[in-house]
């Protein structure tokens, strides 16, 4: 499955936000689909999958996030998407003509998945260093998206190495910046095209800046995968609603990244008939005094100017001194035929 061949491939995270109501993650996803979307991406694990229920100081969140104050199995039990719901949710998404997919967080999600033939795996950018995860996922031999939010260059080079070791080579990174909301400061864009050359893989963006910015610099950038938090309503809250885009919003990004895409085109240097219609705006050598045969060519009567008739302005200096064989009228095109 090579998403990436033809245009970015947009994803509208689901995360948390539906608020444990699976009637709202079902309208999440049609409204997912209605603003461009590519695919809507879930997250697939319980709060025993992810941690323990353990109020030790180690457990409780003081990172200064949103989230602070919280344990993280209460985190977790909050804004999990029960699995029961899983296998509705991908047939209401493969009706809408969304691909729908999923970070599973440990074996047994990654087993639940595959029952649902998820068609891609991502790695969440906090488990970049769970090695025997990224290894189990790999060897589905689906195609793998990881992000590096908390990842130095180590990290990165781990992460794909086990891919590859597992026979897997259909690998995404995602430039990633791991705070919630993160700021456009700390986003170093710049990146994508470094992660694309230094590791030879696809690069995209997990972008939880706020606003639509960073995925339209990322594509110019070379980003061939943007992933935006999605949520239907701001008034529905729950974890992941402070930095995540409506529809509306959702759908701008999407129409400015198309625009990107075609703006960006091809290199192309060559002289279409558009190009040589608009040179007759270009400068050119023209007579601009009535002048005589046997007249010297001066600075004075001839100049390079618009339009772009007469004789290339490349040629100047070296006619300067020369003589014109024919009378020619003020306004004329230059051309070489006049000159002796």
């Amino acid at each position: 499955m090579n998403f990436t061949k033809e245009k970015t491939f947009i994803i509208a995270e689901l995360s948390a936000n539906h608020n444990g109501d699976i009637e709202i993650a079902k309208e999440t996803i049609k409204a997912a689909k209605r603003a461009g979307a590519d695919a809507i991406k879930m997250q697939t694990y319980t709060a025993d999958t992810m941690t323990i229920d353990s109020k030790k100081d180690y457990f409780r969140i003081e990172h200064g996030t949103a989230w602070d104050g919280e344990y993280y199995y209460n985190l977790y039990q909050r804004a999990f998407t029960p699995w029961e719901w899983h296998a509705e949710l991908f047939d209401l998404a493969a009706q809408e003509g969304l691909i729908c997919f999923s970070s599973p967080f440990d074996k047994t999600s990654v087993d639940l998945l595959e029952g649902l033939n998820c068609p891609i795996y991502k790695i969440a950018s906090f488990e970049i260093t769970d090695i025997p995860l990224i290894e189990y996922v790999a060897s589905k031999n689906k195609p793998i998206i990881i992000s590096t939010g908390i990842a130095d260059i180590k990290d990165i080079e781990l992460a794909i190495e086990t891919c590859k070791k597992a026979g897997n080579n259909q690998i995404t990174i995602l430039k990633c910046t791991s705070a919630y909301p993160a700021d456009p400061k700390d986003a170093n864009l710049i990146t994508i095209p470094d992660i694309k050359n230094r590791f030879n893989v696809e690069a995209g963006l997990s972008d939880h800046t706020m606003g639509i910015e960073g995925p339209i610099v990322a594509v110019a950038l070379g980003a061939k995968v943007i992933e935006k938090h999605f949520i239907l309503n701001e008034s529905i809250g729950g974890p992941d609603a402070h930095f995540s885009l409506t529809e509306n919003t959702f759908s701008e990004m999407v129409k400015a990244v198309r625009k990107a895409e075609h703006m960006i085109g091809n290199v192309d240097y060559e002289m279409t008939p558009g190009k040589k219609k608009s040179r007759e705006f270009s400068r050119s050598l023209f007579v601009v005094e009535d002048v005589k045969k046997g007249d010297i060519i001066t600075e004075n009567n001839i100049r390079s100017i618009r339009p772009g008739y007469g004789l290339h302005p490349k040629h100047y200096k070296e006619i300067l001194g020369k003589t014109f064989n024919t009378s020619i009228e003020k306004g004329e095109p230059l051309s070489i035929d006049v000159i002796n």
